[in-house]
């Protein structure tokens, strides 16, 4: 008798609480209900007016590199060490090694075509992540997720090539704090973990890095440093487009498959479709991605995504789209910002796009006029 009563308070309270909630509600998912407790992410707004807007761009950027975290002081110029050239027929390989004054050795290959004007433009190429720890910049020398092998691809048509290893990556593999006997996703958590106990990020330190590798493309003598774009795929487009955001030098860019919007992506319950790497602490109590993307413009931007690439969903890419047009806008050089999203197309870089991004390159690098 004592416990009929319970059960029928029990039943109550649970069906007045499915009510209330809408935890009834067949379309509803857990991604929009964390989304519908925590405050809303400002929306970002172009003013009418291009100074107005130059303002806010400045203050969004202070913001991006606060959030990024406690990063130590670049070097004016990274400590550059040449461990080995070879030739080919169309461009010299050079391996080389920096220190990134912050207790780690980066390494890189750089591609110097043999042949056409000097200076050269010069394309930094961000690899990839796709679990693939091993590989790192090797990425530039194989055709495994491209069409060509990128940095012979661009160096014999012109380019200046720089591919480094970002951390845990390539020769970084087993170089976190953990030891080298942990690689991989684990190496990764654990460099995470570390970085966030001194009040910076894992992404802000990948971009600091490649940030010291602009420093020293822009060094080079062969290098045109006016002509200067960044490109690659996946993480990589990612790292391409954050590096723009962050640094003017980049004349140019071309991200393929993962533009991503972050609310959108919690949205369609797909946070596991990223790594811990890039997350930022509190980027979305200050703005969503579309910010981080607006202050590009008026660079030439080309961004291409498939419509079935599970790690970038195509609500958030039609709201990158809208938010950031009006930047162009301003600057009379909408037709500068291209986003194309390809229909039946996963998280691949398929030939279509290669020649895009082949085209783009020309069009905003090779003419020293421009």
């Amino acid at each position: 008798m004592t416990s009929r009563p319970c059960i029928v308070f029990v039943l109550i309270v649970v069906s007045s609480l499915g009510t209330l909630e809408g935890m009834d509600e067949p379309n509803d998912n857990q991604g929009k209900r964390w989304l519908k407790a925590v405050p809303a992410t400002p929306a970002l707004e172009i003013p009418n007016d291009s100074a107005m807007w130059k303002q806010q761009r400045d203050q969004i950027r202070k913001q991006l590199q606060a959030l990024l975290g406690n990063l130590p002081p670049r070097p004016s110029l990274p400590d550059v060490r040449m461990v080995s050239r070879r030739e080919q027929p169309d461009y010299r390989v050079e391996k080389l090694e920096f220190d990134n004054a912050a207790g780690a050795k980066v390494p890189g290959y750089l591609l110097l075509p043999k042949s056409g004007p000097l200076p050269h433009p010069a394309i930094l190429y961000c690899h990839w992540h796709g679990g693939e720890y091993a590989i790192g910049k090797e990425e530039i020398f194989q055709r495994a997720h491209t069409p060509e092998e990128p940095g012979p691809a661009l160096a014999r048509r012109g380019y200046v090539v720089l591919a480094i290893d970002a951390y845990c990556f390539g020769e970084r593999s087993g170089q976190g704090p953990g030891g080298p006997g942990e690689k991989g996703g684990t190496e990764e958590m654990s460099t995470s973990k570390f970085n966030l106990w001194y009040g910076r990020t894992l992404w802000g330190m990948m971009l600091r890095d490649d940030l010291m590798a602009l420093d020293y493309l822009a060094s080079r003598p062969e290098v045109d440093r006016s002509r200067m774009g960044v490109t690659g795929i996946s993480m990589g487009a990612t790292r391409a487009w954050w590096l723009m955001a962050l640094d003017d030098r980049l004349r140019t860019g071309v991200a393929v498959a993962c533009l991503t919007r972050y609310q959108d992506l919690i949205a369609s319950e797909s946070l596991s479709a990223h790594g811990i790497y890039y997350f930022v602490p509190g980027l979305l109590s200050r703005f969503d991605t579309e910010a981080v993307l607006a202050l590009i413009a008026p660079r030439p931007l080309l961004l291409m995504t498939g419509d079935q690439d599970h790690g970038s969903p195509v609500s958030g890419i039609r709201k990158i789209e809208s938010a950031v047009k009006p930047a162009y806008r301003l600057f009379g050089r909408e037709d500068q910002f291209q986003n194309k999203v390809f229909p039946g197309i996963g998280h691949v870089y398929t030939a279509e796009m290669w020649n895009a991004m082949l085209s783009w390159m020309e069009l905003h690098l090779q003419s020293s006029s421009r």
